[in-house]
């Protein structure tokens, strides 16, 4: 495990590092996530062993620090992983993401284009989104006033998330949750799509084939994004389908 202070208050980025050859690849989580549960056995994949791996935990997740004054948007998230990412020396990167990971590493790439040489999204938010109780994941979470879900509103999303999400996303800090999903669910301006379209490098979007066809899919493909469909997965493929995220994240780093 290592760190890197991200903050000037002292607040500190951890991740678990796999050794290997450069460029590093790096992988972010989704919202109420962490990355070595979500990634390690496919980032050890045969297809995909062998690179300098981080597997990062963004601020207010995981193993990293949960400020309580950091203000979690998109941006700020994105600055601090690039803190993270300087610290450790880290340069050129090919980045993994899923979901609001995604829309992370999408400002990453925009904000700090020194740090990334290839985008793999991982079903990852592009998007605006409207807040709506009982919903699931971000939109419900954005539903609830930040006091209201400190209150015990984050009781209700945790019986509504389910076991297997919980497991990870109790690990988060409250307010980083809440705050999170709020400007995860506002998105940046210009949208997170909008960013994609306009970055330089290359650019993959994995999505779940039984979800149907990614909406705006002809923009991005005509803007030289692949969008690739992945079998037999829900949201967190990687999960789902391991052999088939490796596959599919191998031929889009070749």
């Amino acid at each position: 495990m290592h760190s890197a202070c991200v903050t000037t208050e002292g607040d500190q980025i951890r991740w678990a590092e796999l050794p290997g050859e450069d460029p590093a690849r790096v992988y972010v989580h989704g919202l109420g996530a962490t990355s070595p549960l979500y990634f390690a056995e496919t980032a050890v994949h045969p297809l995909l062993a062998g690179r300098r791996s981080l597997l990062i935990d963004l601020l207010g997740h995981g193993h990293s620090d949960r400020p309580t004054s950091f203000a979690y948007t998109l941006e700020d998230h994105a600055d601090a992983l690039a803190a993270a990412l300087r610290a450790a020396k880290v340069a050129g990167a090919e980045v993994i993401a899923h979901s609001m990971g995604g829309a992370v590493a999408v400002v990453l790439a925009a904000r700090h284009p020194e740090l990334v040489s290839r985008l793999v999204l991982v079903d990852a938010n592009l998007d605006p989104l409207t807040p709506e109780r009982g919903a699931y994941g971000s939109r419900d979470i954005a539903s609830y006033g930040e006091e209201e879900f400190l209150a015990g509103g984050w009781r209700e999303v945790r019986d509504r998330a389910g076991a297997d999400w919980w497991a990870t996303m109790r690990l988060t800090g409250r307010e980083a949750l809440h705050r999170s999903a709020v400007h995860l669910v506002r998105a940046t301006t210009p949208t997170m799509r909008e960013l994609l379209l306009d970055l330089p490098v290359p650019r993959t979007f994995l999505y779940p084939e039984p979800d149907g066809p990614v909406p705006g899919a002809e923009e991005l493909e005509a803007a030289g994004v692949r969008v690739v469909a992945v079998p037999d997965c829900g949201h967190c493929i990687m999960l789902d389908n391991p052999e088939g995220f490796a596959q599919a994240t191998a031929e889009a780093l070749a």
